[in-house]
């Protein structure tokens, strides 16, 4: 994982998404322990209380837990656990980014294989009945 310094998007942000997305891929699996907040903040250069604000957000969202004086770990990944407010978030920022997609004249054929191979990359769960 790494920060992108000249990204907009907020560095704890870019953390959050980076463990997510090495949890999805198997890089990361239920039970493997973290770096410290102080560990992980020398790794990626970066001010700990990044990280721990990072981490606190991977906490609050059940993809990490923290025992006290053992470290954080990944959790167990809930296949059937959904949080439908921050699925609600996420599909407001999927119709922003379809609707500048749109103005970019990006057609919806594209916008779906775009969807696909990034769902596939990440070894993503088809819900399909």
């Amino acid at each position: 994982m790494l920060i992108n310094k000249t990204s907009p998007k907020p560095f704890y942000e870019q953390v959050v998404l980076g463990i997510k997305e090495d949890i999805l891929q198997g890089i990361l699996q239920p039970g493997d322990k973290l770096l410290s907040v102080r560990e992980m903040a020398n790794f990626l250069m970066v001010n700990p209380n990044t990280v721990s604000k990072a981490y606190k957000t991977l906490e609050a969202d059940g993809a990490i837990v923290t025992v006290r004086g053992k470290g954080t770990f990944v959790n167990e990944l809930e296949k059937e656990y959904r949080n439908e407010k921050e699925i609600e978030k996420v599909k407001k920022q999927f119709q922003s980014l379809v609707i500048e997609a749109s103005y970019l004249n990006i057609p919806k054929e594209e916008l779906a294989s775009w969807l696909n191979e990034t769902h596939e990359g990440l070894g993503g769960v088809d819900n399909e009945s």
